[in-house]
């Protein structure tokens, strides 16, 4: 080629990526962690010890069971939709697989 040629091909290039920032979609600005007050009210009590207390104890009870009553109601209940849902599902493949009969 030319070099008359290959600089009006280079001049009639231009970037595809935009130079210029985007605009601001928010205007608000965002506050660091330094700016918050010190106050810890909001954390609350560690309870991490306490529980390690708890599910570390030999008492011979599956992790899942631990911590009484709700653990047994959420046990039981997940079971009971577990097996539901099993049952629901073969009889539906069941009822799917039977031929429809010719009116």
């Amino acid at each position: 080629m030319h070099l008359a040629a290959i600089l009006t091909i280079r001049k009639g290039l231009k970037p595809i990526v935009s130079t210029e920032s985007p605009a601001l979609i928010f205007g608000t600005t965002t506050k660091l962690a330094s700016d918050l007050p010190a106050t810890d009210s909001f954390l609350g009590k560690n309870k991490v010890p306490d529980l390690q207390k708890l599910f570390q104890k030999a008492d011979g009870l599956p992790v899942h069971l631990k911590r009484g009553v709700p653990d047994k109601l959420l046990y039981r209940t997940t079971m009971a939709l577990t097996i539901g849902g099993t049952i629901y599902c073969l009889v539906a493949l069941y009822m799917a697989s039977q031929p429809r009969s010719q009116k």
